[in-house]
């Protein structure tokens, strides 16, 4: 009995050891893995930092300084079109109908307002103007006979009731009479001229406006209804711009500001002013600017293409020259000077925001200010190259 409680103290002492073994090992295993982990936060803190002799700092040539603020001109880049406005584009169509008898014009052709574009031919106007001179005459038959019953009733020799019908005819022949007058105005037919020798089965379609020839649709002898477009014109004295911008950069446009833009496969930049903003936004998230284009050039044709930038006021911002600012797998540095070594410069990332003319904004990471750090302005590619090559 006492060799068999024996027996079963030594196991358990043995089994006591091996886990105070375990333990010890994976407590070793720990402390080793936190002491890595310990080395390589140190070796990449290190990996930051490029430290140089003097004699190299001179060959290099090394210039520091500081962030400064300077006034940027923000631009805003956006694209679009020439265009017209509604008033300055006319679709010439025919009123009624007809056959296109003649016309003369051809794409590109120069109108001038008032000219003569094309004749249209249509039975129909016979009898518009057939009826006019029928109601006119009728009008002045009842206007006399009116006069007549306003006379008799005075006197009491007719009814009241045959003065108020004479009063109603003459009134419904003179508007029967005064719609089929504007109608013949829309023929551009003078109704104070026509007389029963005029009458004529055509007309003569005019321009309503100075502009160019866009379109030509129809072809002599075919027929036109009052809704097909035969001739398009358009005025290009007064073009604009009609950009398309982005949601997010609406905030900063205003009215007045420049537009600098420059139309497809063309190197000359031409200017224009806001002149209106959109209040809708597009399925694309966009909004339409309106711009009026500062020189008229009778060159330009509505519908090019243009690639503009909205220049939207300066603004004194934080900024470094483009050479302070490496640019390593796709990311921004600049090197700042180590306040322990002068010889010793920390690489860090930065973003990036306007440029113009050789400067650029400058936004510093959250913990770092931009007050009081000395950058390295010339130089720095160097000590990216040296930093790598140490590597």
């Amino acid at each position: 009995m006492k060799k068999f409680i024996h027996t079963i103290l030594i196991k358990r002492l043995i089994v006591a050891a091996l886990c105070i073994t375990s333990f010890s090992l994976l407590l070793s295993g720990c402390k080793q893995k936190e002491a890595n982990m310990e080395v390589q936060e140190a070796v990449a803190e290190d990996e930051r930092f490029v430290t140089l002799t003097k004699e190299q700092a001179q060959n290099i040539g090394i210039e520091t300084g500081t962030i400064e603020n300077r006034v940027l001109s923000g631009a805003i880049s956006v694209s679009g079109m020439l265009d017209v406005p509604p008033q300055n584009m006319v679709n010439m169509t025919a009123p009624f109908g007809g056959f296109l008898r003649s016309t003369s014009l051809l794409q590109g052709m120069h109108i001038a307002k008032g000219q003569s574009i094309a004749v249209i031919e249509n039975p129909e106007y016979i009898q518009l103007q057939q009826d006019f001179l029928d109601t006119k005459a009728q009008a002045e038959f009842l206007t006399a006979e009116n006069q007549r019953q306003q006379e008799l009733a005075k006197e009491n020799v007719n009814s009241q009731k045959v003065l108020q019908k004479s009063i109603a005819d003459l009134t419904s022949m003179k508007a029967r009479n005064n719609g089929l007058r504007a109608k013949l105005k829309m023929l551009n037919i003078d109704p104070d001229k026509l007389d029963s020798e005029a009458i004529r089965s055509t007309i003569e379609l005019r321009s309503p406006i100075n502009g160019y020839v866009t379109q030509v649709n129809s072809a002599v002898g075919s027929f036109v209804s009052q809704t097909d477009v035969m001739f398009r014109i358009v005025d290009t004295d007064h073009l604009h711009t009609e950009l398309i911008a982005f949601e997010r950069d609406i905030p900063k446009i205003k009215i007045g500001q420049t537009i600098r833009f420059t139309l497809a496969n063309e190197s000359t930049e031409r200017t224009a002013k806001v002149y209106l903003i959109g209040r809708e936004i597009s399925a694309d998230r966009t909004v339409r600017i309106h711009g009026h284009i500062d020189k008229d050039d009778r060159e330009l044709i509505p519908g090019m293409y243009l690639k503009a930038m909205i220049e939207t006021g300066g603004q004194s911002l934080p900024t470094l020259p483009e050479n302070a600012i490496v640019n390593h797998e796709d990311k921004n540095f600049i090197f700042i000077k180590d306040a322990g070594n002068e010889n010793s410069f920390e690489m860090i990332e930065i973003g990036t925001g306007l440029r113009q003319n050789g400067f650029v904004e400058v936004d510093m990471p959250s913990d770092r200010s931009a007050k009081n750090v000395i950058v390295v302005l010339k130089g720095a590619y160097n000590l990216l190259s040296k930093m790598k090559n140490v590597e």
